[in-house]
């Protein structure tokens, strides 16, 4: 007589609570029910024996309201739920696409999809299928499946156009899985990111990230914000291991954006630790990380996280506490090789960062000389690009007396400058007087060695021949495996040309000025060892107003260039 009574347990056992009274109408109320009306409507018809559509889109709220009304088989053979599960399991699971909107409808029903086990079997299918070779998974969604009461079942109808499109990419479900919510990716990330090659997983990160994280700002809601923080602390904890999975430019994506979401200081690390491991793959625009918490000393970039960053990658090149085999050493000689010329890649990229953020007046001395010194002195074949640095921030930065120019210049080897920086070091008057004397001495050395007989090496002392020995072992591997590459300055900051200089006498009087203003030792602290005042140094650095032959000698490279 009642047919949804005769299907539904809870119904019958709310029905039995209430007293019998004749010609009485009773309301039933169900305020625990899950899901919207609709939900209810379509077992209703079911139970009056009116056809009912299946899809992928509703199989979960209906599957949850089958199970809240109780209509199991124990009430009646061939009971809804029964129907539910062989459609889920035979069509749903079986489908890639359907698979997936199932899953991503369990969030609005989370603990009871969890209870009724969809969740779990959506992602340990999803799972499979990404595990699987691509030819032999059903893309199709599923148009409809029409379920009466008395058993009969319609149709299930395959849409299998874009399966060769999916066959042809290993990483053809990245952009499918973007669709889900964090909390369902990351499940069925970690069922399968052990089995698939590390770089697929970073491709598919790289695309979840360019749909959950864009136009992230700092200024945005809080609730916003926290789910950004989450999507990407999970991304973060999904990471490989593996170097190279990744690319160092997504890394450092990642970590501007924890900047900008004040993600937990262990994340931030890690981004560091895993740049710093490839770190030679960065470009000057990647470690420009903007700072935006307010800080004493308002600087433009977090400088601090770079210098982590360079620590990390300065670490790998350490020595082992102990000594390796023979075996072990021989193995480690490609590496070390290697190792080296990733040193020589990461000095010119930090030379150009040095160049960037030299620009922001507020950022101290201590902070741009603890990243400069943190290369190795191998490392920089020359010093061009570090001296146009240094130049950058001596000019941003005019208040600094001379002891902290002179700090800042002990970090320049003159004897790398090229021609071109000598030239433009040996008219800049924000240089210490040492640095200076330093860039005409080693020039007028490297000039006196390619004058063809004009000063012979037997009138030159023992210390500038050992000099000149020791510069130019040094410099020719330099020569001969790599090509410097001079960083191009914007026009307004270019150096002088050869057409530009002073003249002699106008650089003769310079010097003189300067002499007179820093009248010290510690011109000669930085000359090589053995390096004296000796008598042709001592008239060098007078500079009498007429200058002598060896003076003369000094700018003689440089008139033949201006002639």
């Amino acid at each position: 007589q009642f047919p949804l009574l005769s299907k539904c347990l809870l119904l019958q056992k709310l029905c039995s609570e209430i007293p019998e009274i004749p010609s009485h109408l009773h309301t039933l109320h169900l305020p625990d029910f899950p899901g919207p009306a609709e939900s209810f409507e379509l077992c209703a018809k079911f139970c009056y024996g009116i056809t009912i559509t299946l899809s992928a889109h509703n199989i979960v709220p209906i599957r949850c309201a089958s199970e809240y009304l109780q209509m199991t088989e124990s009430v009646e053979t061939g009971n809804l739920i029964q129907k539910l599960d062989a459609f889920f399991i035979s069509c749903i699971l079986n489908g890639w696409r359907d698979t997936i909107v199932v899953l991503q409808s369990t969030k609005a029903f989370p603990q009871l999809s969890e209870d009724l086990g969809i969740t779990t079997r959506c992602v340990e299918a999803i799972a499979s299928k990404i595990l699987a070779k691509p030819s032999k998974i059903s893309y199709s969604r599923s148009i409809r499946e029409d379920i009466s009461c008395n058993g009969s079942e319609g149709y299930y109808r395959h849409n299998n156009n874009n399966n060769n499109s999916y066959s042809n990419n290993k990483g053809w479900w990245g952009e499918d899985l973007a669709e889900l919510g964090i909390d369902l990716y990351w499940r069925t990330m970690i069922a399968v990111r052990s089995r698939i090659p590390s770089v697929i997983i970073g491709d598919a990160l790289r695309i979840y990230v360019s749909r959950w994280l864009t136009n992230l700002s700092s200024a945005g809601s809080s609730s916003d914000c926290e789910k950004d923080r989450v999507v990407l602390e999970s991304v973060i904890s999904l990471l490989p291991v593996e170097k190279g999975a990744v690319s160092c430019s997504f890394l450092m994506k990642l970590l501007k954006a924890s900047n900008i979401l004040k993600v937990s200081s262990s994340s931030r690390k890690e981004l560091a630790r895993r740049v710093g491991f490839q770190l030679e793959e960065a470009t000057v625009g990647d470690l420009l990380v903007p700072c935006l918490a307010k800080n004493a000393e308002n600087v433009m970039y977090d400088v601090d996280i770079v210098t982590t960053i360079l620590e990390v990658f300065m670490s790998r090149g350490r020595s082992p506490p102990t000594s390796p085999s023979r075996e072990r050493s021989r193995r480690s000689s490609s590496a070390a090789a290697a190792s080296h010329g990733c040193k020589i890649k990461v000095a010119r990229i930090i030379d150009g960062y040095l160049q960037e953020i030299a620009k922001d007046e507020n950022l101290g001395l201590s902070k741009f000389v603890a990243i400069a010194e943190a290369i190795p002195e191998f490392a920089r074949v020359e010093h061009d690009d570090l001296y146009k640095a240094i130049d950058i921030f001596l000019k941003g930065h005019p208040e600094l007396d001379k002891s902290e120019r002179k700090r800042l210049c002990r970090i320049l080897d003159c004897k790398k400058l090229s021609l071109e920086a000598c030239m433009h070091a040996a008219q800049n008057e924000k240089l210490p007087l040492r640095v200076v004397v330093q860039v005409l001495f080693f020039e007028q050395a490297r000039a006196t060695m390619s004058s063809n007989g004009q000063v012979t090496d037997d009138e030159l002392p023992s210390n500038i021949k050992a000099l000149l020995a020791t510069n130019k072992i040094s410099s020719k591997p330099a020569t001969d495996s790599f090509t410097t590459n001079i960083t191009k300055m914007p026009p307004d900051d270019q150096w002088s040309t050869v057409s530009g200089l002073k003249t002699p006498k106008s650089n003769i009087s310079t010097l003189k000025m300067k002499l007179a203003e820093d009248d010290d030792d510690d011109v000669y602290d930085d000359f090589p060892d053995g390096f004296e005042k000796n008598s042709k140094i001592m008239s060098f650095c007078m500079i009498p107003s007429k200058p002598k032959r060896i003076f003369s000698k000094l700018w003689r490279p440089i008139n033949r260039n201006v002639g």
